[in-house]
């Protein structure tokens, strides 16, 4: 099974090439990023970054995508079957990529590591179990040269969470506090982003209740989660039919 790689000079994207090489299952078809980046042109995983991102998606089985919306949304045309770890998509954008996964296979997640998806899980569990009477924080923490804030992940937790709560996340979101605030209103949904250091990603949901505390935490210590997880995608995308999956197809948490 072939396997480009989007964004290959960055972070994630040598992560990926670096899990890719070590899996036996796989072969690593093509690697490319943006024409500006000095990774173009120099040999990773037996492949030299290009810059043609056309030529590299469209010549393997999947293409994975760890980018930003704009660039994931130039890849949708060329390729076969994608795994799209990229997060901070507008409505717009969402609903492209929902038309291109009628002609072929997505997986689509804010997170692909198993343990966040496990999170994600015992999150929406908590939140059935306690109900109104507890109040919902979200904090999440990562590097400094993290773009977006909040987080992917802490968007997707908030959103599983007012579902399970029968709440609509736009109109109970709270980011951040500062001055005369006012009592929280029972029903916000609070969302802290932490950026600083080499913080690879944690996330932590507080249940604030009367007399008690519950909070559900998943630090990842390491981007390899991430890649392994976008493996595992991919390796679940040979064969099927066109549509948009995410980790919980994958999982079997369906």
């Amino acid at each position: 099974m072939k396997i480009a790689v989007a964004g290959a000079g960055g972070r994630m994207g040598r992560t990926l090439i670096e899990a890719i090489t070590a899996d036996r299952e796989l072969e690593l078809g093509a690697a490319f990023d943006v024409a500006k980046s000095g990774a173009v042109g120099q040999e990773i995983g037996g492949v030299k970054i290009a810059s043609d991102s056309a030529a590299a998606a469209a010549s393997c089985d999947v293409l994975i995508d760890f980018t930003r919306p704009e660039g994931t949304l130039a890849h949708l045309q060329h390729a076969k079957a994608m795994v799209i770890g990229t997060t901070g998509f507008s409505p717009a954008q969402q609903k492209t990529i929902a038309e291109a996964a009628k002609r072929m296979p997505i997986v689509m997640a804010a997170n692909f590591a198993v343990g966040v998806n496990a999170a994600y899980r015992l999150a929406e569990t908590a939140a059935k179990i306690l109900g109104d009477a507890y109040d919902v924080e979200i904090i999440e923490a990562h590097h400094r040269g993290k773009v977006d804030a909040p987080s992917g992940t802490a968007l997707k937790l908030g959103e599983i969470i007012s579902s399970a709560l029968n709440r609509k996340l736009a109109d109970v979101a709270k980011h951040g506090r500062e001055g005369e605030t006012g009592a929280r209103p029972a029903k916000q949904i609070g969302f802290h982003a932490i950026r600083g250091g080499d913080i690879v990603g944690e996330h932590t949901i507080v249940f604030a209740g009367a007399g008690e505390r519950v909070e559900v935490t998943v630090r990842s210590q390491s981007r390899m989660t991430y890649a392994a997880g976008a493996l595992r995608a991919a390796k679940w995308l040979q064969g099927r039919k066109p549509g948009l999956y995410d980790m919980f197809d994958v999982l079997g948490l369906r």
